[in-house]
């Protein structure tokens, strides 16, 4: 059987997942390494090391278990008859701030009416409970324009701060080895901890483990920098669910292995107090004035959200700016970006450049996105740590490829992208500053791409390619092993969505 999901402003509530239609396909068939069950349960089969594909369904707004709001409208301003609008909508911005949040965190939604607002500058919002939003995210819509030069973020979404350990409350994780997947594991001891505790998963980067993935052996060029230990450790936003005796159970998987032989792991109890959450962008189309087509000194990304959590953009659009429609940054974390647009940047072709859909946050998911004459379209930067899931985006005009883009971005899945161009997981070598190896448990699944590599790091894990449509690439180098890969060019892989099935299943 194959699952038919319907197309969604926001995620899915619970109920509507139930109403699903199911038809069948005449060639079905499912992965070696998981498996759809009559009532709708998935059964996942490990390997010889224990690892499994790892559980992505509580990625974005409230882990899926609350549906995207839709918040009362508080303040409502009118575009100026000249256009210059940077101040009437940062003092409403302001005004909204200033409002005592309900019961739910939310302090209102600022409506901006249908005209054009032009802003040569940024509008900041560092408030949790705000939701800007506008009547239509094309030119007939609202429309917000960053005017003039200078490179910058038009829409700053923004707490302060980062995370902070508790003191004194890091215990080592006494199991040699934690397979990809797991969600509990054995600590030295419990002791101060309780279920509901928010903890970081922390995997420390050795020496060894850095040369053993080779990656204090990048043949060097100008300005390559090799991997160094202490500068590749992975903080992991967990929460306890449950505790018995020394094992402590967690709410997301693990999805690097952790072996003892390469440092272990520990967890420990953080804060991060000048996190905001509960912040929305929606129904907006947003524009950059550009003198050239490689005019660079222009507006350069849309909307940008930092120390965020539970937070969400939809139904908005991007033109001519010389990054991204939608940056999920550091301290980001919960976000669902959905029905997004991101089209004809102005830029040169280069590095650095046209990253339509960037995620360095964690818990992220970005869904039924389009994007076009970009280079990185979906794609994770360095040390991002999972699960994150692109789901059913598509990408046209491509100059470049979609995926991990360095530095070991571990637990993302890509699943149902189609692209006129690849999607690569790959040893990047000295590409950039020298990114090495971009992840792992990377996961492809259902895919339709003109050709795609994925290879298997010489260490720590796995990348898997599993219903891929579209040919098969040996990548930067030619010698690296392969990954996973499973059903390339057959149709049918039930089932159709692992992301969507995942997430009906944990709703059982």
């Amino acid at each position: 059987m194959k699952i038919i999901f319907l197309k969604r402003a926001a995620l899915l509530s619970i109920a509507a997942l139930t109403a699903l239609a199911f038809n069948s396909y005449k060639d079905e068939w499912q992965s070696k390494l998981v498996t759809l069950n009559a009532n709708d349960s998935l059964t996942y089969h490990p390997d010889d090391q224990g690892n499994i594909l790892p559980d992505f369904s509580r990625v974005g707004y409230h882990e899926g278990d609350k549906a995207i709001p839709n918040i009362s409208v508080v303040k409502t301003v009118e575009a100026p008859a000249d256009g210059d609008a940077e101040s009437v909508i940062q003092n409403a911005i302001n005004e909204v701030a200033k409002r005592t949040p309900d019961a739910n965190g939310y302090r209102g939604a600022i409506l901006l009416k249908k005209g054009t607002y032009k802003v040569p500058d940024s509008l900041r919002i560092n408030a949790s409970g705000i939701v800007l939003r506008g009547e239509g995210s094309t030119k007939d819509g609202t429309r917000i324009i960053a005017t003039g030069t200078g490179q910058r973020t038009l829409v700053n979404v923004s707490g302060t701060g980062s995370i902070k350990e508790v003191k004194g409350s890091t215990v080592k994780i006494t199991d040699d080895f934690v397979p990809v997947g797991a969600k509990s594991f054995n600590v030295e001891s419990t002791s101060g901890y309780k279920v509901g505790d928010r903890i970081i998963l922390f995997r420390p980067s050795t020496d060894n483990w850095i040369h053993d993935l080779k990656m204090d052996q990048i043949v060097a060029r100008k300005g390559t920098k090799q991997w160094k230990a202490g500068e590749y450790d992975l903080y992991y936003e967990r929460t306890i669910t449950k505790i018995e005796g020394n094992k402590v159970y967690i709410d997301n998987p693990v999805v690097m292995q952790m072996e003892t032989k390469y440092g272990g792991g520990a967890i420990y109890k953080y804060t991060f107090a000048g996190r905001i959450n509960e912040v929305g962008i929606e129904n907006i189309y947003f524009e950059s004035e550009y003198a050239t087509d490689v005019d660079e000194n222009h507006g350069w990304i849309a909307v940008e959200i930092r120390n965020t959590e539970n937070g969400w953009v939809r139904n908005v659009a991007s033109r001519y700016f010389g990054y991204a429609c939608i940056s999920t940054a550091e301290g980001s974390r919960n976000i669902t970006v959905t029905d997004c647009k991101c089209t004809d940047a102005k830029s040169i072709i280069t590095g650095g450049r046209r990253y339509s859909f960037n995620n360095t946050g964690q818990l992220n998911l970005f869904m039924n996105c389009h994007a076009e004459d970009g280079r990185h379209d979906y794609v994770t930067g360095a040390k991002v740590c999972g699960p994150n899931v692109f789901y059913n985006c598509t990408a046209s005009k491509t100059h470049a490829d979609i995926g991990p883009h360095h530095r070991w971005a571990s637990g993302t899945l890509f699943d149902n992208i189609v692209s006129d161009g690849e999607i690569n997981v790959q040893d990047r070598g000295n590409m950039g500053s020298g990114h090495g190896w971009s992840g792992v448990t990377q996961i492809l699944w259902n895919c339709t791409v003109s050709k795609a590599t994925v290879q298997q790091p010489w260490v720590s894990g796995q990348n898997y390619c599993i219903g891929l449509q579209g040919g098969q690439d040996l990548g930067h180098f030619k010698d690296r092993n392969e990954g996973y890969w499973e059903g390339q060019n057959r149709k049918g892989i039930e089932p159709s969505s692992l992301y969507m099935a995942q997430f009906k299943a944990r709703h059982l």
